[in-house]
C-alpha cells in the first residue's frame, strides 16, 4: 500500500494512521526530486522530460511569479518532484520540489535529536488525515488524532504550538503533535512556574498575546498572565495602548495557582511601591505640579511622577459649572498646579482639584455687587423650589416665593434653562456663600394694588377660599385677605363653608409682605358707633315738650 503524506485527503477516516504509516514503510519511494527539461509550454501546461517513457505534465501556474510572468522557457532545465501518476504519465510538481527540499534541509538540521522539539506555526490547510501547519516557511503534518482541536471549521489560520514526533525523509514529511505538546507543557508549566515564583528574580519575556484584561508573556518556555492591574502603579490600564505582540518586557512572577495552572506575572512589582512615598511626602491641601496624561469626558488623569496618576474630576476643573468637556480647558502634556484633596492609599486613589487654587467667583461677586442691585444672569438649573441663576462662575437662588406674588406659580413652569433674566439681589450671605434673588419686586404687589382701591376701615365683601385653625381666607378682587379667628364674631367659624360670602372692614394693609387683614368684629363695632351717633343726633332735635308730653 502506497502512502503519500501530501495527499492525505485520500485516506479513509476510519483507517488507523499508525497502520498507514507502517504500510508506507513497506512501499517503494512515493516520489523523488529529479532534474528535467521543459520540452514545450502552452497556455495551461508545461511538458517536462524526466527520463520516463512519457513526459510529465506541469501546471503552468507553478512556474509563474506573483506578476504572472513565466520563470522558465522551453529548453530550460528544472528540478521537479516526480511521483507515479494515475496512468502511465508521471506526476511532476515544481512547488513540491521546493517544498521537499526545504523539508529535507530541516530534517538534516534536526538530526537524530528531533523528538519533542517544539515548533510554533499556523494551520494553513485541512485534509481527511489531519492538518498542515506552516512554521518559518516549512510545512508540517499534524494527524487529526494528535491535533486536540474542535472540528468546528474555525481552525484555519489558528496559531498553535506542537512537538515533533516523527520525521520521514523518504516522504519529505515531518509529523507533529499538539497533544504531545500539551502533555509536556503541563509538566513544564507547573515546574517552570514554581521555579520562577521561588526565584523572586526579574525575568525578560516576550509578549505572545494581548487581551482586554491583560497580556500573556512567555519566559523560558513558560507562559504567564500580566493582568492589566499589574502593569502600572497608576492603576488599571489598557495594555494595547502601551505594548504590542512580540515586544520584550521585564516581569516578575508573583504567584502560581496549581489548581488552575495559572502563573501570575507583574511589571509594576519590579520597582518599589511609589504609594509608600506618597504617604510620606503628600498630605491633603498640598499644592503640587502635575502633567495632564489623559482626558476623558468625565475628568482628567494627571501624572504626578514616579508612576502615580491622580484624578481631576470635571467638577474640580473650574468654578464655572457649565463645563461641557475637560478638553475645552486642558490639553495632554500641559503642566498645571493642583491641590491634593484626597489620598486613599488602600484603594490607590489620589484626587486633585484645580479650581481650589483659583479665586472663588463668590468672593469676586461679593466684592463687586451689593443687595438691592439689579443684574442680568442666565437660568442654570430649575428645581421644585425655584431657579438657580448663573452669573459666570457663581449661582444665585431665585426662590419661587421671591419670583412671583402668586403662591401657586413656580419658576420651572415659566422659565427655561438658558433664559437670560434680569433679577434683583436681595441678600448676599458671605458666611454661607449664598446669593438670594428676586424678580417679584419689579411689579407691584397685589397688596399695593388693593391699597389703591381700599383704605383702612373700608367695608369689603369676599368669598371664603380657605379655612384654617387661625382664621379664614376670603378672595377680595385679586387679593387673598385673612380674617383671624378672633375677628370673626359674631360669625362662627364652624358654620362657614368654602364659597360663603362674608362682609367685613379692612383692618390692615402690609404692602411689603403682601398681606391684607379683614375684620368682621371691627365692622360690628363700627355699626354700633354709627347707630349711637345717629341716636344722639336725633336726641338733639327733641323739645322740652317732646320729652314731658308722655308724663302729662
Amino acid at each position: 500500500m502506497k502512502v503519500v503524506l501530501e495527499n492525505l485527503e485520500d485516506f479513509n477516516e476510519s483507517e488507523d494512521f499508525a497502520t498507514l504509516l507502517a504500510e508506507s514503510e513497506k512501499s517503494y519511494n512515493s516520489g523523488v526530486i529529479k532534474e528535467g527539461v521543459i520540452v514545450s509550454i502552452n497556455s495551461e501546461y508545461a511538458m517536462v522530460d524526466v527520463g520516463e517513457k512519457i513526459e510529465g505534465r506541469l501546471s503552468i501556474s507553478e512556474i509563474k511569479n506573483a506578476e504572472d510572468v513565466l520563470l522558465f522557457q522551453a529548453g530550460d532545465k528544472i528540478e521537479v518532484y516526480v511521483s507515479r501518476g494515475r496512468g502511465e504519465r508521471p506526476s511532476v510538481s515544481y512547488k513540491k520540489a521546493i517544498h521537499s527540499k526545504k523539508i529535507q534541509e530541516k530534517i538534516k538540521e534536526l538530526g537524530e535529536d528531533y523528538k519533542d522539539k517544539v515548533i510554533e506555526g499556523k494551520i494553513t490547510k485541512k485534509n481527511k488525515g489531519g492538518y498542515i501547519v506552516e512554521a518559518d516557511g516549512i510545512e508540517y503534518f499534524m494527524p487529526k488524532f494528535n491535533a486536540s482541536l474542535r472540528e468546528d471549521g474555525k481552525n484555519i489560520d489558528k496559531k498553535i504550538k506542537a512537538c515533533i514526533i516523527n520525521i520521514r525523509p523518504e516522504d519529505s514529511s515531518i509529523i507533529i503533535s499538539r497533544k504531545r505538546f500539551f502533555e509536556l507543557d503541563d509538566k513544564n508549566q507547573s515546574e517552570g512556574s514554581k521555579r520562577l515564583v521561588e526565584s523572586g528574580q526579574i525575568h525578560q519575556g516576550v509578549i505572545k498575546n494581548i487581551t482586554t484584561f491583560g497580556m500573556f508573556v512567555e519566559i523560558q518556555g513558560v507562559e504567564g498572565l500580566v493582568h492589566y492591574t499589574e502593569i502600572s502603579h497608576k492603576g488599571p490600564i489598557n495594555p494595547s495602548k502601551y505594548y504590542k505582540e512580540g515586544d520584550q518586557v521585564h516581569v516578575k512572577a508573583i504567584a502560581y495557582d496549581e489548581a488552575k495552572r495559572r502563573l501570575s506575572l507583574s511589571i509594576k512589582a519590579i520597582g518599589e511601591d511609589p504609594w509608600k512615598e506618597i504617604q510620606k511626602e503628600l498630605k491633603t491641601g498640598y499644592a503640587i505640579k502635575v502633567t495632564v496624561s489623559n482626558i476623558e469626558p468625565y475628568g482628567v488623569f494627571v501624572d504626578i511622577g514616579n508612576d502615580i496618576e491622580g484624578f481631576l474630576h470635571i467638577s474640580e476643573i473650574s468654578w464655572d459649572k457649565d463645563i461641557k468637556h475637560p478638553q475645552d480647558y486642558l490639553s495632554i502634556g500641559q503642566e498645571i498646579d493642583v491641590e491634593v484633596i484626597e489620598i486613599d492609599s488602600q484603594n490607590r486613589r489620589l484626587r486633585v482639584s484645580l479650581k481650589k487654587l483659583l479665586d472663588k467667583p463668590f468672593n469676586e461677586f461679593a466684592k463687586n455687587h451689593k443687595a438691592g442691585e439689579i443684574i442680568k444672569g442666565k437660568v442654570a438649573t430649575l428645581t421644585d423650589f425655584g431657579a438657580f441663576i448663573n452669573f459666570g462662575g457663581v449661582d444665585g437662588l431665585l426662590h419661587n416665593e421671591d419670583a412671583f406674588w402668586d403662591k401657586n406659580k413656580k419658576c420651572k413652569d415659566l422659565l427655561k434653562v438658558g433664559d437670560s433674566i434680569e433679577v434683583k439681589i436681595i441678600k448676599i450671605d458671605k458666611e454661607n456663600e449664598r446669593i438670594s434673588l428676586s424678580i417679584k419686586d419689579f411689579s407691584p404687589s397685589p397688596a399695593e394694588e388693593f391699597a389703591q382701591q381700599y383704605n383702612i376701615d373700608d367695608i369689603v365683601k369676599g368669598n371664603v377660599i380657605d379655612i384654617k385653625d387661625f382664621g379664614v381666607f376670603i378672595k377680595v378682587g385679586n387679593m387673598d385677605a385673612l380674617i383671624k379667628t378672633e375677628d370673626l364674631p359674631p360669625i362662627k367659624k364652624e358654620e362657614l363653608q368654602i364659597g360663603d360670602e362674608i362682609q367685613g372692614v379692612v383692618a390692615s394693609i402690609d404692602k411689603l409682605n403682601n398681606k391684607v387683614r379683614v375684620s368682621i368684629k371691627r365692622l360690628e363695632r363700627q355699626k354700633e358707633k354709627e347707630d349711637l351717633k345717629a341716636f344722639n343726633s336725633d336726641n338733639d332735635k327733641m323739645t322740652l315738650g317732646d320729652l314731658i308730653k308722655d308724663r302729662i
